[in-house]
């Protein structure tokens, strides 16, 4: 007996057979080989064609098929999880009307913003949560303004993962998760929101029917199991974003857990008890997986745009040539805690939320160049980017959260031994490494959702510890001494 998982991302699509005995991943792999492409028509703009996913998919699915040996009958279930916050529409032939507005796409921001000055800040962040900002629903807005020919033929509106939902099972359905990252959804009043409908014009049948995350959602259709080799009638039982999902991945449902990435962008993302907001919405906050009326399950999410491309920045610029990943993490090593002096502030990818989308781009301080050189400054970027983790973190904290264990994938920046330590140590948190990903984590979620597993607890049994990292404590005055001459630096 066997769960499949799809993951949905703006560079790949991957896919994931688990064991659903043993918890164990079967096979994975990920298409395509290279960056998926992104359409950039106008400076700013992000588009992918949702026909791409699906082209991708099959090749993931395939492959992993292939390796396994493993018949279409013996699946059970299957789960979803995409790159949250895109737009996709579609008209009543569930025909897709035009390419998928993405994540990344910053052409919204002026209608999210005005939404948020009409409807009332203390409106918004009350009942949303979040202001409008960038997100799905300002997507829709720009269409409705700038493309009304499109706007007038739209059936139903989606994010990413529902339209996979929709190729699997010819079914259009969202999930209250989904509609909460869109800023659809009214955690006050336990409803789609009316004002943002209502402000925007939008009409009320574009919302798809609305769908447990964990639960059938849709069955496999004739044709989608005639193209993929998969039973006809296997059913859909779960679909989240991806950090959500990444959450669940390690294993995170409960206020107080904490997930983090750190790769093309960093992400701490917290589990929240009780509805509540940053006042200044330098944190997005959305329902979480096993978010209910009953139950209050929040994800704050903590996103940190420059996270990656530092790090690969200092590589190509700053590291000797042919030195790879492994080796920096070596290099920064010989430089001791606080570089010696050196603080990075690592905001030069654009505007960052936690800084109230103000664009401070990323600066080196403290340079001397008579005792500097570059394991100081490649240590100081890894802290750099942990300090402004811990920057989030203590918003986070402002909130209501206690972090005191921060779960992570063994992977990207979490491989080196200095950005986990210092993360450890300045958060006063103990990190767990763990072995999995977003698509053996939807595969998990399918599984909990077809009542395969009785709880998260019986479904996350098998996930692999891989390291525990304690906080230092003899060296948390430097740690700290270092953190603190990084913030006065950020804040001029």
């Amino acid at each position: 007996m066997y769960l499949l998982g799809y993951d949905i991302g703006s560079s790949s699509v991957k896919a994931c057979l688990v064991d659903a005995g043993s918890g164990k991943i079967v096979a994975q792999d990920f298409f395509p080989k290279v960056e998926m492409q992104i359409i950039a028509r106008k400076p700013g703009w992000a588009e992918q064609e949702p026909e791409s996913w699906w082209a991708n998919l099959k090749l993931a699915h395939e492959s992993i098929m292939k390796q396994s040996g493993v018949s279409g009958e013996d699946i059970k279930a299957i789960g979803i999880s995409w790159q949250m916050h895109g737009l996709v529409l579609v008209d009543k032939q569930k025909k897709v009307l035009r390419p998928s507005i993405i994540w990344c796409d910053s052409r919204a921001v002026p209608y999210g913003e005005k939404a948020f000055g009409a409807i009332g800040k203390d409106a918004c962040l009350s009942h949303l949560l979040n202001s409008p900002g960038n997100f799905t629903a300002a997507k829709l807005a720009w269409v409705k303004e700038n493309e009304p020919h499109i706007y007038e033929q739209i059936d139903k509106f989606m994010l990413p993962g529902d339209y996979i939902g929709m190729r699997l099972t010819d079914e259009i359905a969202v999930t209250v998760e989904g509609l909460s990252e869109g800023i659809f959804w009214d955690f006050k009043e336990n409803r789609l929101s009316d004002e943002v409908l209502n402000y925007f014009g939008f009409e009320r049948s574009f919302v798809p029917e609305i769908k447990p995350v964990f639960g059938t959602q849709g069955l496999v259709s004739a044709a989608a199991a005639k193209e993929l080799g998969l039973k006809e009638g296997t059913p859909v039982c779960y679909r989240a974003g991806d950090q959500p999902n990444n959450a669940l991945s390690l294993n995170v449902f409960n206020p107080g857990e904490i997930a983090s990435t750190a790769g093309t962008s960093g992400v701490v993302y917290g589990v929240l008890g009780q509805v509540n907001y940053d006042p200044l919405s330098r944190v997005n906050t959305f329902a979480h997986v096993n978010h209910t009326a009953e139950d209050t399950r929040l994800g704050v999410l903590l996103c940190i745009n420059g996270t990656g491309i530092l790090n690969s920045w200092v590589k190509k610029n700053i590291a000797p040539a042919g030195l790879g990943y492994p080796d920096m993490n070596e290099w920064a090593a010989q430089s001791p805690i606080g570089s010696k002096g050196i603080s990075i502030i690592p905001f030069g990818n654009g505007s960052e939320r936690i800084l109230e989308n103000k664009e401070v781009g990323c600066s080196v301080h403290g340079i001397n160049f008579n005792i500097h050189n570059q394991p100081d400054i490649i240590r100081a970027a890894q802290e750099g980017i942990v300090f402004s983790f811990q920057y989030g973190i203590e918003i986070m904290q402002g909130m209501g959260m206690d972090i005191s264990m921060i779960r992570a994938g063994n992977a990207n920046m979490f491989l080196s031994p200095i950005f986990r330590q210092t993360l450890a140590s300045v958060s006063g948190a103990t990190i767990e490494l763990y072995d999995t990903d977003g698509a053996a984590g939807a595969a998990k979620g399918a599984g909990i959702g077809a009542g395969i597993y009785a709880s998260n607890k019986e479904a996350f049994a098998s996930l692999e510890k891989l390291a525990v990292i304690e906080p230092d404590l003899p060296a948390e005055a430097q740690y700290q001494e270092a953190y603190e001459r990084w913030k006065a630096y950020l804040k001029g």
